[in-house]
């Protein structure tokens, strides 16, 4: 996709902390972290949202989560847990339509997230 932030940043025209990264996703630091970790865990095909995975791209799913799981394990954050979060829509606070995981964790997270 031209337009899109993260296409470009998944293809490495735009600059970003990488903490992972497979031939399906790409892993980066959020640049605006709400938490002492906040990842965000995106595929390099652009898909628009979860609203609009195809139902074939379950073997994407999967990469996605265990990426996410593999960047908390890496933070430290097996013991005492973290989230994961797909924003899907302008109010969930969606800023960039393209497919991403949040990982959130290294803090004590309160409901709603932020």
């Amino acid at each position: 996709m031209p337009d899109c932030l993260f296409c470009a940043i998944a293809a490495g025209e735009l600059p970003s902390t990488e903490v992972a990264s497979t031939d399906l996703v790409y892993a980066f630091r959020d640049l605006r972290p709400v938490a002492p970790t906040h990842v965000l865990v995106i595929p390099r095909e652009h898909i628009v949202d979860a609203a609009h995975i195809p139902a074939d791209h379950g073997d994407l799913l999967i990469e996605m989560f265990d990426v996410a799981r593999r960047v908390a394990a890496g933070d430290g954050l097996e013991e005492r847990g973290s989230r994961l979060v797909f924003n899907v829509g302008p109010d969930s606070g969606n800023s960039v339509a393209h497919l991403h995981l949040h990982v959130l964790g290294g803090r004590r997270l309160g409901w709603p997230p932020g």
